[in-house]
């Protein structure tokens, strides 16, 4: 038998997915294919189990055998391995880390359709998996999934947008014999899992010039649904009599047209002539209704799922689908960031990696408030650490794994505060005791620094007021006492966080010479609340003042369904007393620094959010972006300042580390420019994209809802208008209207961003209250 000249096989892992291609001519073309990007479409869309129906391909074998060649014919491996990073995302980072730095040959960079990246190496000879895996953790900065050792191992085809760089020796099939005898847990090709043996091919998978359609809704997805009514696809031995009965029941929405019918059907492998025999032997029946295929169409046609994309509901669950994926994703590229900082690392293991965002979100400002003499840089204007955080989510979602964490931050300084706090108690007695007396106990002004939110406006004021020009901190695991409070107060407290944000001038007069009166010259308040997304609405009310702009808001993910954990995650004494270690150093660094290479990422993101809401004239993704980038530098400064520490305690020891602080006042600055490391900038990265996804999940259609208000005057990009009666929708549509007029009235009125749902759901409300009927195909209003 022949041997085919290719560059790889498609051998060594059973899988139910066709294993194609075998040739690079098959390989290229496949990844041009339309089929393969609808298909990689749908899963980034969270359709997860069209993944299992990918095509599989094996880089790294020399050449192809059929499935007639004897099992001692063993395909020869190349020396090549393909490393899986969990880097969705950061694919260039990789790319350009490897440009110039790569222990390895590289052949290959995709991204997977979920969420990693494959990068494909040449060995030397007698390299190890292992030692390949270490060289390239260390070139990128990424941790490789250890598990992967088989040089045979298959990956799943992804189209062409998804491969980033091929290199023309990827094509060279010469064989190599490989010594793996080093190499624990390495495979070697089964020859015995041929093409052969693999499921037939699914219509999914039959690869169309052009898409053919019946009424809008394409052939393929109603061959879909005719096999999920008719009991599945056909298995071995039913292929034949199955794929009669589908051409018999097509052939009534083909005009009984064999070519047609022989295009758009799937083989499963049958060669064209077989399949013309069988369209012919189906198109020779006598003509009759097909009920199942007039039932499938009448579906089809009703709810309009494939001639208009999805229906809404659909599409929104979609959505949501794909924010929960990229929330997970998030939380996933933070948590497995190389190299994070001590007190960082110790705050994430203690919740567990699908909360890093939210416990990294909490944390940063108790880092800030501890780091109280340090201002940064942010396009040149120097403020402090000054953040203030929400973490969301729904009720028993692990929010409160969070607290402990803050205790551990925190507890050096409400240690301290407890000592004051004693004093007070102290004077209060006092107070008491001499109550009638002439001569009272003047009362202490002590710097409680660990402010509760359950209190008044003056007593919070006057508690700001005594910080000794020191950063306060306020935690409540409860947002709902925020909004319970300070009920009729909230306008004051939004003021108060905003001002302390901005780190500017805060004034609080009375008449009165016992009532609080207030001069701050620089609000410093750092706060973090929790709460469910339902008490985050009561307490940020506004859209228009600027106060959501200034929260950073993290959530949990959906544990719903997720199965009880064997052995939760809890914070270890070990942990806390890292955490310590590194909350008991920042206090000590004081002075202003400038961070160029935080800096420079930091505009960079901020044009390519402007890049991307200019195309999509996203107004308000656009203005959300400035005062996120200035919060995620401010977060990554905070990880850095870790990183300071991490490096002082493991190089001196703490008490070292605390001496070195004391007698170089400068050290901490010159340690910080260098902690500007790839992994800590790519940190800000995922920690900006993370807030404008949750500011935009929870706050977009607010803040649209409030811009586009007629009670609202705004500048530019805003503009109010006044409407009377004859401007509203109803009123611009003729007696007797159409479904496309109705579109087209809303547009003028509402603008472009009107939906066909909310039209349906507009007029199916002016039915229900009697101002129009419906007749045909239009729409008669009525005389009230």
């Amino acid at each position: 038998m022949e041997k085919k000249n290719v560059f790889f096989s498609t051998l060594g892992k059973s899988h139910s997915a066709p294993c194609l291609p075998a040739t690079r001519e098959e390989w290229e073309n496949m990844r041009r294919s339309s089929w393969l990007k609808e298909m990689c479409r749908r899963i980034e869309s969270g359709d997860v189990e069209m993944k299992h129906k990918l095509p599989v391909w094996t880089p790294s074998c020399a050449e192809f055998r059929d499935n007639h060649r004897a099992a001692k014919d063993a395909l020869k491996p190349l020396a090549r391995l393909m490393l899986d990073f969990d880097a969705k995302g950061f694919t260039e980072q990789i790319m350009n880390r490897l440009k110039d730095n790569s222990p390895l040959e590289v052949l290959l960079i995709e991204e997977s359709v979920r969420r990693g990246t494959h990068v494909l190496v040449e060995l030397p000879k007698n390299m190890t998996a292992d030692e390949a895996q270490q060289l390239m953790k260390e070139a990128t900065g990424f941790e490789p999934d250890v598990k992967v050792k088989g040089y045979d191992r298959c990956i799943y085809m992804v189209p062409e947008d998804h491969t980033k760089f091929v290199s023309e020796k990827l094509f060279e099939a010469k064989a190599i014999e490989l010594d793996v005898r080093g190499c624990e847990g390495t495979a070697s090709p089964d020859p015995s899992k041929g093409r052969g043996e693999e499921k037939p091919q699914t219509s999914d998978l039959n690869p169309q010039p052009s898409e053919k359609k019946f009424k809008g809704i394409p052939y393929s997805e109603i061959i879909k649904e005719y096999w999920m009514r008719m009991g599945g696809e056909p298995e071995e031995g039913e292929r034949n009599d199955k794929l009669h009965r589908l051409a018999a029941n097509l052939r009534a929405i083909c005009d009984n047209s064999e070519s047609l019918l022989l295009e758009i059907m799937p083989r499963y492998g049958l060669a064209e002539d077989e399949m013309k025999t069988i369209i012919h032997s189906a198109c020779k029946e006598p003509t009759k209704g097909s009920k199942i295929m007039a039932s499938i169409l009448e579906e089809r046609l009703r709810v309009g799922e494939l001639c208009s994309g999805m229906r809404g509901e659909r599409r929104e669950e979609r959505e949501l689908d794909e924010e929960e994926e990229k929330l997970s994703t998030l939380n996933s590229q933070l948590s497995t960031l190389n190299s994070l900082p001590q007190g960082i690392s110790e705050s994430i293991a203690a919740v567990g990696p699908q909360l890093a965002m939210p416990v990294v979100t909490a944390v940063c400002p108790c880092i800030g408030m501890l780091a109280t003499g340090v201002s940064l840089d942010v396009h040149g204007v120097q403020r402090g650490l000054n953040l203030i955080s929400y973490i969301a989510g729904d009720f028993a979602s692990g929010k409160g794994m969070i607290d402990p964490v803050i205790d551990a931050w925190m507890s050096e300084v409400m240690a301290l505060d407890k000592m004051y706090q004693m004093q007070e108690d102290e004077w209060r007695a006092k107070k008491r005791a001499a109550k009638n007396k002439k001569e009272q106990p003047e009362e202490p002004k002590l710097p409680v620094r660990c402010l509760t939110l359950n209190n008044t406006v003056a007593n919070l004021a006057e508690r700001l007021a005594n910080t000794e020009g020191k950063h306060a901190f306020s935690f409540t695991p409860e947002a709902d006492t925020v909004a319970q409070k300070w009920k009729s107060t909230l306008s004051d407290f939004s003021v108060m966080l905003r001002q302390s944000y901005d780190g500017t001038k805060y004034e609080r007069e009375a008449r009165s010479a016992d009532a609080v009166n207030v001069h701050i010259e620089k609000l410093l308040w750092n706060v973090v609340m929790c709460g469910t997304p339902d008490a985050l609405y009561r307490v940020v009310s506004n859209y228009t003042d600027g106060f959501q702009s200034r929260i950073a808001v993290a959530r949990t993910p959906d544990n719903t369904f997720a199965p009880l954990e064997d052995k939760p995650h809890v914070l270890t004494e070990r942990q806390t007393e890292r955490i310590q270690q590194v909350a008991h150093l920042l206090p000590l660094m004081y002075g202003q620094i400038v961070l160029p290479k935080l800096e420079a990422r930091g505009r960079q993101w901020l044009e390519n959010v402007r890049l991307e809401t200019m195309k999509n004239d996203d107004k308000v993704m656009a203005r959300q972006r400035f005062r996120i980038c200035v919060t995620a530098q401010r977060m990554t400064c905070c990880l850095m300042l870790c990183k300071v520490c991490e490096q002082l305690i493991k190089k001196h020891g703490l008490n070292g580390a605390e001496t070195q602080l004391k007698q170089n006042p400068n050290l901490w600055k010159e340690l910080l420019l260098k902690a500007q490391t790839p992994s800590l900038l790519d940190a800000y990265d995922v920690i900006a994209d993370s807030l404008m996804e949750n500011a935009l999940h929870f706050f977009r259609e607010r803040i649209e809802n409030a811009f586009t208000s007629r009670e609202y005057i705004g500048c530019a990009g805003y503009e109010r208008s006044k409407h009377g009666k004859n401007d509203s929708i109803f009123e611009r549509l003729d007696p007797r209207f159409t479904f496309e007029q109705a579109i087209q009235q809303s547009i003028a009125v509402k603008g472009a961003g009107v939906t066909r749902n909310s039209i349906h759901q507009m007029l199916k409300n002016w039915r229900r209250q009697g101002l129009i009927v419906q007749r045909d195909e239009c729409y008669i209003k009525l005389n009230k």
